[in-house]
């Protein structure tokens, strides 16, 4: 009997689960105009704020100079990059002080004298130390559009935000077989998932490309240097306190970063995401919010014990389904949840397609095919870290596994080039067509169903 039950309680899980994500995957292209609306609106030609952005770096000596020379190049007229090194990691350090003497106007060098290093106490480390009105986060190994500035300066002035979070895409997605699905992943996530979240007045912030005002920033007492997903907290903190946030993206604005560089990377990262999210969920800085932004709060923090639960219900079931003994109509319900997976993997395909037209890649049957069979794999390597997040969560561990980048997105520079000039038309007509734009995604919609 207790058999029976598991499977049943498993496949509703499963069915919820994938119910939900399919909507939230689907978002974005709904119809036309929610697609437009995701956008940022062309700006004015007017540069009023001032940015500070910041670069926190832990052994990045193969990508550091890549990046802030790319930032150096951003056409904005009052921005400074604020790189933050380690006290113990004197490669990094030496690059960084070297770009801070090359350009002593824009760059200048935090050191972190942590004894116990992670990005959230860099980040805090840095914040003194910053002079803009905006507070900007990137990555040590990002590839900066060097009109990003410009359209979110815009975007906080028109639509009077107090955050503004762009796209970040992964696009090395030939390196693995892991990296097309993980590259998708991305794309769903910034250019579907987190604008549903803003319109809903609850987001789980990116990583990086996300900009907040110092004051505010300040206010909230900046990151929480002990959690493992500090963006994640971060959003929660700020849409616990009416914050208003505003999503934008688009394919030729994004910042560019790279895949895990094995898979071990991939599931170390995932399990340290996952774990973060299980702080912020204890927490409980979401209960706050009103009751249907705590609904989506609550399914979305507890996302990992979802993904754990399944990573071990799953092999279960399989057992079931080989040494049998369990009554028909359960069996037959037990396969329910696949017509969702199913779409989902339907959609999935459709998906990699726009992706492979807005970013000027060629997608081929056999990425069609890689993205078929990994699927499954993939899969049990997020219910495997989920596992992994629920024990350390529960054993007390919280140090933070670092991902390494190598530069596998970094295209030769023929390329780069060819690829902007097949993105910049599209980009043109985009944002002059949308009206709406990004202020329609920063105002919650609590009439609409999640």
């Amino acid at each position: 009997m207790w058999i029976s039950t598991a499977l049943l309680l498993e496949s509703l899980l499963l069915m919820a689960a994938a119910g939900v994500t399919l909507w939230w995957m689907m978002h974005a292209w709904r119809t036309p105009e929610t697609l437009d609306a995701t956008a940022f609106a062309e700006p004015d030609g007017e540069s009023r704020l001032s940015f500070s952005l910041l670069v926190p770096a832990r052994h990045e000596e193969k990508v550091l100079a890549h990046t802030v020379e790319g930032m150096l190049r951003i056409d904005h007229p009052d921005f400074e990059v604020v790189i933050v090194v380690g006290h113990d990691d004197p490669d990094t350090a030496l690059i960084a002080q070297r770009l801070a003497e090359s350009h002593p106007d824009r760059v200048k060098v935090v050191t972190d004298t942590h004894g116990t290093k992670n990005k959230p106490r860099a980040l805090n480390t840095a914040l003194p130390h910053c002079e803009g009105e905006i507070v900007g986060v990137f990555d040590a190994e990002d590839i900066v559009h060097r009109e990003l500035l410009r359209h979110v300066d815009h975007a906080f002035r028109t639509a009077s935000a107090d955050v503004v979070q762009g796209g970040v895409q992964l696009v090395n997605y030939r390196s693995s077989w892991y990296s097309l699905r993980n590259c998708l992943e991305y794309f769903f996530w910034f250019r579907s998932r987190l604008h549903l979240h803003a319109r809903k007045g609850f987001i789980p912030l990116g990583g990086n490309t996300v900009f907040v005002r110092a004051e505010l920033l300040r206010a909230t007492g900046g990151w929480d240097g002990d959690c493992l997903a500090e963006d994640c907290d971060l959003g929660v903190r700020l849409s616990s306190r009416g914050a208003k946030v505003v999503v934008a993206y688009h394919a030729a604005l994004v910042t560019r970063e790279e895949t895990p560089d094995s898979l071990y990377s991939l599931y170390k990262q995932r399990t340290r995401w996952n774990q973060g999210f299980l702080q912020v969920l204890r927490k409980g800085e979401w209960r706050r919010l009103p009751l249907r932004q705590r609904v989506l709060a609550r399914w979305t923090l507890t996302t990992p014990f979802v993904q754990a639960f399944t990573g071990v219900m799953v092999p279960f079931g399989v057992l079931v389904a080989v040494f049998g003994g369990i009554p028909l109509p359960i069996s037959l319900f037990a396969w329910l949840p696949v017509l969702p997976m199913a779409t989902m993997t339907v959609f999935e395909c459709v998906a990699l397609h726009d992706f492979g037209r807005e970013y000027g890649f060629r997608i081929t049957p056999v990425h069609y095919a890689k993205l078929l069979i990994g699927t499954p794999v993939y899969g049990l390597v997020l219910a495997a870290a989920a596992v992994r997040a629920v024990w350390r969560e529960y054993t007390g561990r919280k140090d933070w596994e670092l991902t390494s980048h190598i530069g596998a997105h970094l295209a030769p520079e023929h390329e780069r080039e060819h690829q902007q000039q097949e993105l910049e038309p599209s980009r043109t007509s985009a944002t002059a067509t949308a009206t709406a734009t990004a202020t329609a995604t920063a105002s919650p919609e609590p009439q609409e169903a999640l």
